[in-house]
Protein backbone atom coordinates (compact mmCIF):
# COMPACT_ATOMS: atom_id res chain seq x y z
CA UNK A 1 0.00 0.00 0.00
CA UNK A 2 1.62 3.46 -1.05
CA UNK A 3 0.13 6.39 0.61
CA UNK A 4 1.25 8.79 -2.32
CA UNK A 5 -1.06 6.34 -4.96
CA UNK A 6 -3.52 6.29 -2.65
CA UNK A 7 -3.98 10.24 -2.72
CA UNK A 8 -3.48 10.37 -6.44
CA UNK A 9 -6.70 8.69 -6.45
CA UNK A 10 -8.60 10.57 -4.01
CA UNK A 11 -7.51 13.90 -5.79
CA UNK A 12 -8.18 12.89 -9.24
CA UNK A 13 -11.32 10.78 -9.10
CA UNK A 14 -14.76 10.69 -8.09
CA UNK A 15 -16.39 7.69 -6.94
CA UNK A 16 -18.09 6.15 -9.07
CA UNK A 17 -14.62 5.90 -11.32
CA UNK A 18 -13.13 4.40 -8.58
CA UNK A 19 -15.88 1.60 -8.26
CA UNK A 20 -15.95 1.04 -11.73
CA UNK A 21 -12.20 0.65 -11.47
CA UNK A 22 -13.15 -1.88 -8.32
CA UNK A 23 -15.43 -3.97 -10.01
CA UNK A 24 -12.84 -4.27 -13.56
CA UNK A 25 -9.93 -5.71 -11.25
CA UNK A 26 -12.32 -7.92 -9.83
CA UNK A 27 -13.47 -8.79 -13.75
CA UNK A 28 -9.69 -9.01 -14.79
CA UNK A 29 -10.94 -6.44 -17.16
CA UNK A 30 -8.59 -3.40 -18.29
CA UNK A 31 -8.83 -0.22 -16.09
CA UNK A 32 -10.33 3.09 -17.35
CA UNK A 33 -8.60 4.83 -15.33
CA UNK A 34 -4.90 5.14 -13.83
CA UNK A 35 -3.83 3.51 -10.51
CA UNK A 36 -0.57 2.35 -9.53
CA UNK A 37 0.77 -0.50 -8.32
CA UNK A 38 2.99 -3.23 -8.51
CA UNK A 39 0.28 -5.84 -9.31
CA UNK A 40 -3.64 -6.53 -9.54
CA UNK A 41 -3.44 -6.58 -5.58
CA UNK A 42 -2.08 -3.59 -4.90
CA UNK A 43 -4.04 -1.82 -7.52
CA UNK A 44 -7.26 -2.90 -5.18
CA UNK A 45 -5.73 -2.26 -2.23
CA UNK A 46 -5.20 1.56 -3.25
CA UNK A 47 -9.06 1.82 -5.10
CA UNK A 48 -10.63 0.32 -1.79
CA UNK A 49 -8.68 2.88 0.03
CA UNK A 50 -9.56 5.89 -1.68
CA UNK A 51 -13.35 5.00 -1.94
CA UNK A 52 -13.05 4.52 1.76
CA UNK A 53 -11.50 7.73 1.89
CA UNK A 54 -13.77 9.82 -0.38
CA UNK A 55 -16.72 8.63 1.39
CA UNK A 56 -15.61 9.10 5.01
CA UNK A 57 -14.62 12.61 3.68
CA UNK A 58 -18.12 13.09 2.27
CA UNK A 59 -20.51 11.60 4.67
CA UNK A 60 -18.45 12.62 8.19
CA UNK A 61 -16.69 16.03 6.35
CA UNK A 62 -13.55 14.47 8.06
CA UNK A 63 -10.39 15.55 6.58
CA UNK A 64 -7.75 13.69 4.00
CA UNK A 65 -5.36 12.91 6.82
CA UNK A 66 -8.36 11.70 9.22
CA UNK A 67 -10.10 9.48 6.57
CA UNK A 68 -6.49 7.90 6.10
CA UNK A 69 -5.91 7.41 9.31
CA UNK A 70 -9.11 5.89 10.01
CA UNK A 71 -8.54 3.53 7.20
CA UNK A 72 -5.42 2.73 8.19
CA UNK A 73 -6.24 1.95 11.91
CA UNK A 74 -9.12 -0.47 10.13
CA UNK A 75 -6.49 -2.47 8.55
CA UNK A 76 -4.35 -2.63 11.35
CA UNK A 77 -7.75 -3.72 13.47
CA UNK A 78 -8.18 -6.40 10.69
CA UNK A 79 -4.44 -7.86 10.77
CA UNK A 80 -4.49 -8.23 14.72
Amino acid sequence: MKMPAIKKLVDTYNTTELKAAEEALYAEETLAIEVEGDDEGEQLTHVLAAIYIQEKMSTEGADYKSALRAYTTRVRECLN
